[in-house]
């Protein structure tokens, strides 16, 4: 008889950049540097919330989810409790820019 292991969840927040190129909604987070998108603003969040539990489930099953965190600059913390701390966004602006065109 084999026993499945029991999933455990952990909390936390992620950075989330949703971004609209012509009829799509791109949600981009950098703290893993994964995206997907939809077609309405809502749906594209709402895969972003499946790809994040697809994304870390896979990272479980293969073994590489410290490695993978690690490389995405997260750090692990030990007391009072182990968790993972993504790397913070300090700021998001726009800012103009001046393409250089021949004409």
């Amino acid at each position: 008889m084999s026993r499945k292991s029991k999933l455990t969840y952990i909390g936390g927040s992620l950075p989330l950049t949703i971004i609209r190129e012509d009829d799509q909604f791109i949600a981009y987070t950098p703290a893993l540097d994964i995206s997907t998108c939809g077609s309405t603003f809502d749906q594209a969040k709402e895969r972003f919330g499946e790809l994040i539990e697809i994304f870390f489930e896979e990272l479980c099953s293969m073994g590489t989810l410290e490695d993978v965190l690690e490389e995405c600059g997260w750090k692990k913390i030990n007391k009072p409790e182990q968790r993972w701390i993504p790397p913070a966004v300090i700021s998001q602006t726009t800012e103009e820019i001046r393409i250089p065109c021949h004409g």
